[in-house]
């Protein structure tokens, strides 16, 4: 990071993060082709190590990617508020992101998909939800367990956010 103090290492920070974010741009790369895709998101973030589910129809070119190269990238910002500046190199907008890298997987365990369909619905809605087997036969679910992330932030000019 260029900027170090824009970085954050507090989790309850990248945990706040998370809970704000509403989606995360899922990047594929297909025979070096870039591939990305902005989807809702799951999290579980235990002791700094960070795993989302996400999901989506039954079949799609995302999963063909994945499958070929299950590699990924991501990025997800929020709390964004554009400032203005008395010339044009002073614009700009204030925000809190989270990116990183990672392996994705498609799950094909019933009970991990009700799982992970619970954990997304959860970050979405802050809701307890349950999921029967035959709902979850019709959705995939993808688990992308995240090798490496760094969250910044940039704030107001004269602010802290």
């Amino acid at each position: 990071m260029r900027k170090r103090e824009r970085e954050i290492t507090d989790l309850q920070e990248i945990r706040s993060i998370l809970d704000s974010c509403k989606i995360l741009h899922l990047g594929l790369s297909d025979n070096g082709q870039p591939y990305v895709v902005p989807l809702n998101y799951g999290y579980l973030l235990e002791d700094g190590t960070l795993t989302f589910y996400l999901h989506g129809a039954a079949e799609g070119y995302k999963y063909d990617v994945i499958r070929s190269n299950p590699r990924i990238s991501f990025a997800m910002e929020c709390d964004t508020i554009p400032f203005e500046g008395k010339a044009p190199c002073q614009y700009g907008i204030s925000y809190r992101s989270l990116m990183g890298m990672g392996k994705a997987e498609i799950v094909t365990d019933t009970a991990e998909k009700q799982r992970g369909l619970s954990i997304l619905m959860k970050t979405q809605t802050g809701e307890d939800f349950e999921f029967t087997e035959k709902l979850v036969t019709i959705v995939n679910v993808i688990k992308i367990t995240v090798d490496s992330y760094s969250a910044k932030r940039r704030p107001l000019p004269g602010n802290l956010m």
